[in-house]
């Protein structure tokens, strides 16, 4: 769903105003975004965009925090009255892919790419904090800004809570918001849904050991290949004969290796791959029948096999009274042309999921393809040649915004 970015304000807004703020804060927007975009940082130490946010909020009357263990940022901004406190998150990591836009402002660093558009959430946070320290007098109660590294696969999240992130007001958060700018659907236009948002990601891997020999002579050998590929097959069927029709799973073997040449049966062949559920009954059954099964596989063909599964990010879980408020809140915010409830969820996984496994909360996308581009051709999400159409920062900086007004109020 798409619509007009200029709709009128709806009668009985309680913010109005909101969006055309945003966009008045566009240039400073762009311009966090673009130093981030220039020079991306990967994993959990990331000095100089930690440095460039805190250059950002230098002039606001947040209390800053660096973490510990990492280059978190922690910021708390006290409203005029008490009250409780809400969370607003954006992580600011990198992938490593070399980027290959054409973009004036593309990666001065060789192999490291703001391709999953974190340097767009850290640009519409610091823009909403000052939004909210200029709203300071309509807070009752504290906004606590979650500046976060490592999400892509290194679980910053859980730093930062670990740190107490989550009572960093005095306070034990009620409620948490995360965004994600999406470069595939349209721009400035919010999904979400309540309940499952995103998926749980394990990873597995499986060694598969017989005994080598010539490839002239497999009887004289232990081939472990045709066990290793009996094995993604079984895996399969595992999933489709096993798991309900109604309880979505998937599990893909990504990588295959085995060998060295064509005339030698390899000692072994090692398989790597991704399980992705929506419930943790789901999750905790695959990674329970993963290991048997391929176990099996290979005591049939006469090999030993090692097979383990390393815990990811769980199932992200929105809860379905704030998803309905954020809905809600985007109707009057953007307008009800630009806002859609997602009908499933989306199969990657974010590890905001952390938060809302201990705070009632939300995850939601933003929009940000071109106008006009064709999604058959558009290039999505960690991809090396991805764009962010940057206007769509003024929704994201208004919702954020928004969000802390409407339960601070």
């Amino acid at each position: 769903m798409t619509g007009p970015t200029d709709l009128p304000t709806l009668p009985g807004n309680r913010h109005a105003g909101l969006l055309d703020a945003a966009r008045q804060l566009q240039d400073r927007t762009v311009e966090l975004r673009r130093a981030v975009h220039r020079h991306p940082e990967q994993g959990l130490q990331l000095p100089r965009t930690q440095a460039a946010i805190r250059a950002a909020l230098a002039d606001l009357p947040i209390e800053l925090t660096d973490g510990r263990s990492t280059t978190s940022l922690t910021g708390v901004l006290r409203g005029a009255r008490p009250g409780p406190a809400v969370l607003l998150r954006a992580d600011m990591d990198a992938l490593p892919l070399t980027e290959d836009t054409g973009l004036e402002f593309s990666s001065e660093i060789d192999g490291s790419m703001h391709a999953c558009g974190h340097d767009t959430h850290v640009a519409m946070l610091a823009s909403a904090a000052r939004l909210l320290s200029e709203r300071v007098d309509d807070l009752a109660g504290s906004v606590v800004f979650m500046f976060q590294p490592g999400e892509e696969g290194l679980h910053g999240a859980r730093h930062m809570i670990h740190e107490g992130v989550l009572d960093a007001a005095g306070t034990r958060v009620t409620r948490a918001f995360g965004l994600h700018t999406i470069a595939n659907s349209p721009s400035g236009v919010l999904q979400v849904r309540g309940g499952p948002m995103m998926a749980s990601a394990d990873t597995f891997s499986v060694e598969v050991t017989g005994r080598g020999g010539h490839g002239s002579a497999p009887h004289d050998a232990i081939d472990p290949v045709p066990a290793a590929a009996a094995m993604v097959s079984a895996l399969q069927t595992m999933v489709t004969r096993r798991i309900s029709v109604f309880e979505p799973a998937v599990v893909s073997v990504t990588r295959v290796q085995a060998g060295t040449t064509t005339n030698i049966i390899p000692e072994t062949a090692v398989l790597e791959g991704t399980i992705r559920t929506l419930s943790e009954s789901t999750r905790s059954f695959v990674r329970e029948e993963l290991p048997k099964v391929c176990e099996a596989v290979g005591a049939a063909h006469g090999c030993r096999v090692s097979a383990g599964v390393d815990p990811g990010y769980p199932t992200t879980v929105n809860d379905p009274a704030v998803a309905a408020e954020v809905l809600s809140l985007g109707a009057e915010v953007l307008g009800a042309d630009n806002v859609e409830e997602l009908a499933t969820p989306i199969m990657g996984a974010e590890d905001f999921s952390y938060v809302l496994q201990r705070i009632p909360g939300t995850f939601a996308f933003i929009g940000a393809r071109e106008p006009g581009a064709d999604p058959a051709t558009t290039e999505d999400n960690h991809s090396n040649r991805v764009k962010f159409h940057e206007p769509a920062m003024a929704a994201g900086v208004a919702m954020y915004t928004a969000f802390a007004l409407d339960a601070l109020r």
